[in-house]
């Protein structure tokens, strides 16, 4: 806990936040090399000083910048200083039901504010704050990434998976192709984890013990070694999973020379350890959970499973070999990751037998071409042949996608569900490898439980009636929910199965349990905008609303969508409302202005997009 508060930068006496004021200016350094993004370039900064009143106060403290297009960008990269004026923004979350909680991630990254940046909010200063080993990190990425780019030409999805692969670049990424990798159980394999770096530990392994010079001290090979993996670790950003797998390798590699024998469990308690002491923030990152549950599961059920069946083939066994490694993984992994993105891939075990392999000789061929790919000829051909490779698995990945029974979607889970759900798997395991008849006895008891709970949650659902205002920038989205039905009231691109979508509405649907979208509802009627639902009436008003003026209607809430021509005043000589909805269709400007309109009459409202997603049962 005392490490937790201290790694807390709201806690240091020197954060920004601690003396910042709307009318301050900050000088602010540019920590990585601008991302662009579909309306902005995005970048971390850390903020030097504050200026207030021609008085300068030495500040430290991460700020997430984006800059409009319109802007000069270009001529900013790694370790320029800018002078920024514009008011900061406190980050928060969409308040949609199930969302992914963004504030409490961007908090574990000790990072608290944005800001969106036109050309006349900022300026560029003179001097920089370059590291010379980031500066290294960055130039080498962009070296890697141009070979990349140069040789492999089969395509833009091809591109983005051997960027992603190599070294966890993902800007490049179709959002659609990772989803398909997400559903058919290989996402391991474009996310930088263990794998990877087991992969380059042992090609490292092979290698230096061959050349003559360094094969003869074990001391030389481990400093080698552990340096090139540390050295690709922090190449791929350094993400938890990573540096978990660099942490563990580290300790097994000094075990085997001080102590020949090293516990891989005691391995993996101390790489949890030491990056816990470091950054205790570490034990909610998905990642971090994700990778030490893989290998667990691999350390303590791969061989069990494996020794169940004997195969006298060469080939067959080691077919076997990887399923046993696969079907271990997935043991202690598959409760978190119903909990976090409520979905199974049923075809795991075939994906992973197939795209495994696949990566790893793609992963060896995408090192060979970075190396060699200043020889023009062998470049060319390396290329051609990695993105023949990248074509043949993203063909495969998108066909079992593509198979109805391929992923088991929409699972609802909370974190009681996942601890009983754990409590099974653990007893169920025990007894099968230990014939503990007492395991089995508690595994039925968790196991009823689990039902028990899950019926529960069922039959409370039935009875939901509940209406939702989502928060998604740029788009009206309402829901009326009654049950496990939902009907939706909103822009059309909200109803294919994209981005927006996943992101934004699924899982609060999920959350909710609402399986069945209707055209209606039994309790649920409307006209021209305005709908009844249950005992509740509520007005939805957009850029089209045409109401009779001269007498007065009746109203539980108004939702005031896509900037209409409306002022407050006028509405009150219409409607008697209870509350006054603005949601995130809207422009600011528009919303604060209507917010100034009700603070003068008195009158109750919720805006959107700085409180939240508006949702309340009838």
């Amino acid at each position: 806990m005392l490490v937790t508060w201290n790694k807390d930068i709201r806690h240091q006496h020197n954060w920004y936040g601690n003396f910042y004021k709307e009318s301050d200016f900050l000088i602010a350094t540019i920590n990585e090399p601008l991302v662009e993004k579909t309306k902005s370039y995005k970048a971390d900064a850390t903020v030097k000083q504050l200026i207030r009143n021609d008085t300068a106060i030495a500040v430290e403290g991460k700020l997430l910048l984006y800059f409009s297009k319109d802007s000069t960008i270009p001529e900013l990269v790694y370790g320029d200083n800018i002078l920024i004026s514009k008011k900061l923004v406190a980050i928060k979350n969409s308040g949609n039901p199930g969302a992914f909680n963004y504030q409490r991630y961007a908090a574990f990254q000790q990072t608290f504010h944005n800001v969106y940046l036109k050309p006349g909010d900022w300026v560029k200063l003179e001097g920089k704050n370059v590291h010379p080993f980031k500066a290294f990190l960055f130039s080498a990425r962009e070296n890697i990434l141009g070979a990349l780019q140069t040789n492999i030409t089969a395509g833009k999805d091809e591109l983005g998976i051997a960027e992603a692969l190599l070294i966890g670049y993902t800007n490049d990424l179709d959002k659609d192709l990772v989803q398909a990798y997400s559903n058919t159980g290989v996402v391991h394999i474009i996310a930088i984890s263990g794998m990877h770096l087991g992969l380059i530990y042992g090609i490292l392994l092979w290698l230096f013990a061959r050349i003559p010079l360094v094969k003869r001290s074990k001391a030389t090979q481990a400093i080698l070694i552990l340096g090139c993996l540390w050295l690709f670790s922090l190449l791929t950003g350094g993400s938890a999973s990573v540096i978990r797998s660099a942490v563990m390798f580290t300790f097994i590699t000094l075990g085997s020379m001080f102590f020949k024998q090293a516990s891989i469990y005691s391995s993996l308690a101390a790489s949890a350890f030491v990056m816990l002491l470091i950054n205790p923030y570490y034990l909610w990152d998905v990642g971090f959970q994700l990778s030490y549950l893989a290998v667990v599961g691999i350390v303590a059920f791969q061989k069990p499973i494996y020794n169940c069946f004997y195969i006298k083939n060469k080939y067959a066994d080691m077919l076997w070999k990887a399923a046993a490694l696969t079907t271990a993984a997935q043991i202690l992994t598959f409760p978190v990751c119903i909990y976090y993105f409520h979905q199974f891939p049923v075809l795991f075990l075939f994906t992973n037998l197939i795209a495994v392999p696949l990566s790893t000789v793609v992963l060896y061929a995408a090192i060979f071409l970075v190396a060699c790919s200043w020889i023009p000829v062998v470049g060319l051909y390396t290329g051609k042949l990695t993105g023949w490779l990248l074509t043949l698995m993203n063909k495969i990945i998108l066909w079992v996608n593509e198979l109805p029974f391929a992923v088991w979607d929409k699972i609802p889970s909370n974190i009681f569900t996942t601890w009983l759900l754990y409590a099974m798997v653990i007893c169920f395991a025990g007894w099968l490898m230990n014939k503990n008849k007492s395991m089995m006895q508690w595994g039925l008891a968790f196991c009823a439980g689990f039902v028990l709970l899950h019926t529960s949650i069922a039959w409370q659902v039935k009875s939901q009636q509940k209406f939702i205002v989502y928060n998604v920038p740029q788009y009206q989205a309402i829901d009326f929910i009654e049950g496990n039905n939902y009907r939706f009231v909103g822009d059309s691109i909200l109803l294919i199965d994209g981005l927006l979508q996943n992101f934004h509405l699924k899982p609060g649907r999920i959350a909710l349990q609402l399986n069945k979208k209707v055209e209606s509802l039994s309790a649920c009627f409307d006209k021209n905008g305005f709908y009844q639902f249950g005992n509740k009436k509520i007005a939805v008003l957009d850029e089209t609303a045409h109401f009779e003026s001269g007498k007065t209607v009746n109203v539980d809430y108004i939702i005031l969508s896509k900037n209409p021509q409306l002022d407050i005043a006028q509405l009150t000589k219409t409607f008697n409302c209870n509350k006054f909805i603005f949601d995130a269709s809207n422009s600011l400007w528009k919303i604060e202005k209507w917010k100034q309109d009700c603070d003068k009459l008195n009158l109750p409202y919720h805006s959107v997009p700085e409180q939240g997603a508006f949702v309340t049962d009838l």
